[in-house]
């Protein structure tokens, strides 16, 4: 099975039955929405992802991994075989997929949210949150990994420096944003729990 004929049968697979039922208030809040960690590489999606996840009660997925095993190979192996534009549709049909198994806290690569299409499936169906770094804190945590495709040049911090110049924008339209600093990642799980109780008192507001 080549490595579209593997994306196409994982958006058609449907996954597990992701619903919690977990009586944290604000997982009811959310209903069937999932939360979705949008940011450049190095923001923390991952890891705060999955411990706001466990804080919550509700499952935890990335995107990344999710793409890797419906290619059955690396990002990085995907990169370099079939390009960026092939990854980039495998991971919109992935992401769309997932959002139909929420609610769950969802962590998304770099380039998803770049996407209108993807943009428009999360506004639907979840909950955006932008994990905002700044550059110093970006590059000390990407330096520990060697296998980020887009870095793989001359001047790693010159290409994230274009990365925040092109996507700061998009991910400025995210519903919440909450600085990834250095910082314990439990206290920007907090944040993120802070921002989103505020978010959805915003939105209650609105609505009066």
């Amino acid at each position: 099975m080549n490595t579209i004929s593997r994306f196409n049968a994982l958006d058609e697979a449907g996954g597990q039955d992701t619903r919690s039922q977990t009586g944290h208030p604000l997982t009811r809040q959310l209903g069937t929405r999932s939360l979705v960690l949008v940011g450049l590489m190095g923001a923390g999606k991952s890891t705060v992802g999955r411990r706001l996840a466990q804080k919550l009660g509700l499952p935890f997925r990335d995107a990344d991994h999710e793409i890797e095993a419906a290619a059955g190979m690396t990002i990085t192996d995907i990169f370099a075989i079939h390009g960026e534009h092939h990854f980039r549709d495998g991971e919109r049909r992935v992401i769309a997929r997932l959002l139909q198994e929420g609610p769950m806290v969802l962590a998304t690569g770099g380039g998803a949210f770049m996407n209108p299409e993807t943009r428009t499936a999360i506004a639907a169906a979840g909950i955006s949150v932008w994990l905002k770094a700044d550059l110093d804190v970006l590059m000390r945590r990407v330096r520990k990994r060697a296998t980020r495709p887009l870095l793989k040049n001359p001047d790693p911090e010159g290409t994230m420096r274009n990365l925040m110049d092109v996507r700061y924008p998009v991910y400025s339209t995210a519903d919440v944003t909450v600085y990834s600093h250095e910082a314990p990642h439990d206290r920007v799980v907090a944040d993120v729990i802070q921002a989103l109780n505020d978010w959805f008192d915003g939105q209650g507001s609105s609505q009066q």
